[in-house]
């Protein structure tokens, strides 16, 4: 009977939870460049086709931005 040192059940979970970490990742990448890859036909499309901003788009854009800056800006001085 050989007397070799027994790794703790510990040790396999770690290995585990590292390979499915890393797997997981993997997918992770790989669905972002099937996505990139799907939606490529249609960004084109809608680059090409996309209304040009007229005169009053730019004002009304930073007054719903400015709202909601204020907004939050209003937010966090009730939490404090």
């Amino acid at each position: 009977m050989s007397s070799k040192p027994r790794p703790s059940a510990g040790v396999f979970r770690l290995r585990e939870v590292v390979e499915v970490d890393l797997m997981m990742k993997i997918l992770a990448v790989v669905a972002g460049v099937m996505m990139l890859f799907f939606l490529w036909p249609a960004y084109k499309h809608w680059s090409a086709n996309s209304p040009k901003a007229e005169k009053g788009d730019w004002s009304a854009a930073l007054f719903a931005l400015g709202g909601v800056v204020l907004l939050v800006a209003l937010l966090v001085m009730t939490v404090r």
